[in-house]
């Protein structure tokens, strides 16, 4: 069946899942850490908090991706029984996880919390390959791209907006302040309620040949069809890979140290150590209260800057759509100069200076953008329709193997090499992103550069 070329509110509907989906990514990237410093967490301990994330990952998207290959269903679909569910989990963990009373018990929530966005992430990906056809598919990717920069701006700012509305950011020793809880409670509800419209709005199409499919289904096995994809991974894909593993360790960088490192290198109010206090004492007491509200604030900050990020990634996504809309896409030159752009976003966090992080995440938003669409839009264009939600599943190893490797000692080893400064995880962040950019001259396969 020949795929008809989809208007922009189609698109956009079959889309605007993500709009949850990164209200989840976005408040566990901004605040994570935060809850875990609150929580008595050490900055060099921080890295390996975060491991569950990425191996949950590596695990959950390439069976979520072959079963949703796998599945149809006459009134739902393919890939939406995944979102729905995953939208569920997701959203109950969203609001637990700031409740969370030790730092195990906030690992645990994370480790769900990225289990369950996987699982509705994955066929999201898949859905754009499976309703689009080849001349749309920048276009798609693009234009999903647009809904997480919204998304992004919009949540990493909810903990500073419900503040300014009077919760106050005061809290005791070792518990997450009340209106960080009260944004991740809104961040939940947004998830399931975003994730419900693309279901209600979006129909999918069918198997080319049902019985065929059924049949299929009947043959396949999940352990040789995850070798079988392995082995006959095509080599652009490999050649991506190496792009996005510079690009995820760059921003596991940032989403597990920016906030240690601006609080502190940047508006010199790190998180304060519990155990330096006497609490039996007033004065302590009083002097730990000032740190930890300079602490909050600054958090507060940081988080704030960072959802300039997903804002002009928005922007940058915006002037994708038009131009994609009416012309074709050199993804590999746009990937590169997007990857440089923000990685000398990355080194100007070098100079220490609290306005310039704005520009600094202006030039990561335009990676970000970037990352969200090209490395998908030209995968798609190399890999076998049948197996894309396997294939995407596999491709989802390059972005969880660099963030593995940096939250076992990665971060912690390289950043030891470049200073010993708290800033010295961003500028690693920085020379990775580089060295993923100039990857792109890797990829010479001309119907995946252009589309």
């Amino acid at each position: 069946m020949e795929k008809r070329k989809l208007g922009f509110w189609e698109v956009w509907n079959m889309s605007f899942g993500f709009l949850g989906i990164q209200f989840g990514f976005a408040l566990q990237g901004g605040f994570m850490s935060r809850i875990f410093q609150t929580l008595g967490a050490e900055p060099h301990d921080i890295p390996a908090l975060w491991i569950a994330a990425p191996l949950t990952g590596l695990l959950v998207q390439p069976i979520i991706g072959y079963l949703s290959d796998n599945t149809w269903h006459p009134k739902y679909g393919r890939r939406k029984p995944y979102f729905l569910l995953g939208a569920i989990l997701s959203s109950f963990a969203l609001f637990f996880v700031p409740y969370s009373s030790t730092l195990w018990i906030a690992a645990g929530f994370l480790w769900i919390l990225d289990a369950s966005i996987n699982i509705s992430m994955e066929p999201f990906r898949a859905l754009v390959a499976d309703k689009l056809p080849e001349t749309q598919r920048s276009y798609g990717f693009v234009l999903q791209t647009l809904i997480i920069g919204i998304g992004t701006w919009i949540a990493s700012n909810l903990p500073w907006l419900v503040n300014k509305m009077g919760f106050t950011e005061e809290a005791p020793a070792g518990v997450v302040p009340e209106y960080v809880k009260i944004a991740f409670g809104i961040g939940a509800l947004v998830f399931l309620i975003s994730i419900l419209y693309t279901i209600m709005k979006t129909k999918e199409y069918p198997p080319k040949d049902l019985e065929t499919f059924k049949k299929e289904k009947k043959e396949n096995r999940f352990v040789h069809d995850f070798l079988f994809s392995l082995k006959n991974m095509p080599v652009t894909m490999k050649k991506l890979g190496l792009i996005q593993f510079f690009s995820w360790f760059a921003f596991f960088t940032m989403w597990s140290m920016a906030t240690p490192a601006l609080t502190d290198y940047v508006y010199k109010a790190p998180a304060p150590d519990k155990a330096s206090y006497d609490f039996s004492i007033p004065a302590q007491e009083q002097a730990f209260n000032i740190a930890n509200k300079a602490f909050q604030t600054a958090s507060d900050n940081v988080g704030s800057a960072m959802g300039i990020y997903g804002l002009s990634s928005m922007v940058f996504a915006l002037l994708l759509t038009f131009y994609a809309a009416k012309r074709t896409v050199n993804r590999r030159l746009v990937h590169m100069f997007s990857l440089v752009a923000g990685g000398v976003g990355f080194l100007l966090m070098g100079l220490g200076q609290a306005p310039l992080l704005n520009v600094s995440f202006i030039l990561i938003g335009i990676s970000w953008g970037s990352i969200l669409s090209m490395p998908y839009a030209m995968l798609s264009s190399s890999v076998d329709e049948k197996r894309m939600g396997m294939m995407m599943g596999l491709f989802n190893m390059f972005i969880v193997i660099p963030q593995i490797i940096a939250a076992l000692g990665g971060i912690n080893f390289l950043s030891e090499q470049i200073s010993k400064s708290s800033i010295a995880p961003m500028i690693l962040a920085g020379i990775s992103l580089i060295l993923g950019g100039l990857s792109n001259f890797l990829i010479n396969d001309k119907k995946v550069i252009i589309g």
